[in-house]
């Protein structure tokens, strides 16, 4: 009886508890991530402050022969440099430097204030009209036709990669270093702008469909309120677990024992491969290999890299740290609930007749 009790007690655990204590450590922990202001809020400011100083380091670096050795690139950037107006310039001639550094960031800052719960929640709209006006602005224009100008006419071979450009829908093709004709360059540039222009929604949206009125009922704020209910999930795979300890322990010292074994063998593969899929994350963030087609080089690609790979690992700390400490919690409860399980009684209690 006693086998039949424990055999049935397993089952329970492992065909339900232990897969959806998997699951919901997962995603407590990523609510955790994407909730947390540092994350929304904090990050994105830090990154929108450093645009500026690393698009003109990588500007720079790319015109060094020492950087990157592909002569295409290296004639694009020193054909920009020839103009005189550095990234930083022509981010702040479209007025899209002033937009970010002020509305863009102010409005990052009331969605982090909103997360902290210094302030109600209410909807915030992140207008992306100037991101879009800047793209179509005048100075860019004026600044890749005096770009152009800079580089040699096209030969026969160039003009007919341009034209390839333009008539193609991917746009992971390398643009030979040349000046084609007039009007062909007018309409890639013109046709490429618009493009980028379509693709950008007009604004978005924060916190635009939440019920402001329902969290008035809960005095954790918008954040706690939403983690206090991912915690409540974890009731299920609680459920699961102590109804099979239940069935297969025969005194309290084995229902701690069979609990406490359950949630530790439940929750150390999620910290396990939590710390993993970190670590693996920063080391193809720092020494990954890959490009987009042919359009950057080896030597380019280490370049942007060597200067945005912080921002990769500050966005993987972000998703995967909470992650790694819910379930490094659920092991520390495993193992106190073994741990207590020598302190109280072993033997089933007998009945008094």
């Amino acid at each position: 009886m006693k086998t039949t009790r424990k055999i049935i007690g397993a089952l329970v655990i492992v065909l339900f508890g232990l897969p959806t204590l998997f699951g919901i450590i997962w995603t407590v922990g990523l609510i955790r991530a994407t909730v947390s202001p540092e994350f929304v809020s904090d990050l994105p400011r830090e990154i929108i402050a450093e645009v500026p100083r690393l698009s003109d380091e990588i500007f720079r670096a790319a015109q060094d022969k020492d950087v990157t050795s592909d002569e295409t690139t290296r004639a694009w950037a020193q054909a920009a440099a020839k103009t005189g107006i550095s990234p930083r310039d022509l981010l702040a001639k479209t007025g899209m430097l002033d937009w970010m550094e002020n509305e863009l960031s102010a409005s990052l800052k009331e969605v982090g204030q909103v997360l902290r719960g210094e302030r109600r929640p209410r909807e915030i709209l992140v207008d992306l009209g100037p991101l879009k006006q800047a793209l179509l602005h005048p100075e860019v224009e004026a600044f890749l036709q005096a770009t152009l100008q800079n580089l040699p006419p096209c030969d026969a071979q160039g003009d007919e990669s341009w034209r390839q450009f333009a008539l193609s829908t991917s746009r992971h093709r390398q643009l030979p270093a040349c000046r084609p004709s007039v009007e062909r360059v007018e309409d890639v540039l013109r046709a490429e702008r618009q493009r980028a222009v379509d693709d950008i929604p007009n604004d978005v949206k924060f916190f635009g469909d939440l019920d402001v009125r329902a969290l008035r009922y809960f005095p954790f704020g918008f954040v706690g309120t939403l983690q206090f209910f991912s915690y409540l999930l974890f009731l299920i795979p609680a459920a699961f677990i102590f109804l099979g300890a239940l069935i297969a322990a025969s005194s309290p010292s084995g229902f701690l024992k069979w609990s406490g074994v359950s949630i530790f063998a439940g929750s150390l593969p999620v910290l396990l491969l939590s710390q993993f899929t970190k670590q693996v994350s920063h080391w193809a963030v720092k020494y990954g290999s890959f490009s987009w087609g042919e359009r950057w080089s080896g030597e380019f690609h280490d370049l942007v890299f060597d200067k945005l790979g912080w921002i990769g690992t500050r966005v993987i700390d972000g998703l995967m740290s909470p992650v790694v400490v819910v379930a490094g919690i659920v092991c520390v409860v495993g193992v106190v609930l073994f741990a207590i399980s020598f302190s109280v009684r072993s033997e089933p209690k007998k009945k008094i007749i």
